[in-house]
């Protein structure tokens, strides 16, 4: 991966974390990036980057310090997205509260144009971009 598109990658994730962009604006960054698909991890406070010609580099992203209870709450997952959507919450409130609906991690593919919420049990929330199915 040349450093270009890796200083894209920590860019976008210390944004996120402090909260100066918006998940559209990751989201289009990454894609002229060339990244297909993203993994983050909430519980080891990482997400991994992926290239489609296998490629990947783990970027550390600031932890959130909620344990996620061992149930799963689809709709606890899809309040807390329509929350950020409608700006009334930012990304590290956002991140709690999926937390709390017992998210441990989620997928991100720009390819499919959508993102995968999982519990701790495999239970899981897809969330369509806005426009995509």
């Amino acid at each position: 991966m040349d450093a270009q598109t890796r200083d894209v990658l920590i860019e976008c994730t210390k944004a996120s974390d402090e909260e100066r962009v918006t998940f559209p604006d990751v989201v289009m960054k990454l894609i002229g990036a060339g990244v297909e698909r993203y993994h983050a991890d909430l519980l080891r406070s990482e997400k991994i980057y992926y290239l489609p010609n296998g490629e990947s580099e783990a970027v550390l992203c600031d932890a959130i310090g909620v344990v996620p209870p061992p149930e799963f709450s689809a709709q606890g997952v899809d309040d807390a997205v329509r929350a950020i959507q409608a700006g009334k919450i930012q990304y590290r409130a956002f991140c709690e509260r999926v937390m709390a609906a017992g998210c441990v991690g989620y997928f991100v593919s720009m390819a499919g144009k959508r993102a995968i919420y999982y519990g701790r049990t495999g239970d899981s929330h897809v969330e369509w971009f806005p426009g995509a199915k």
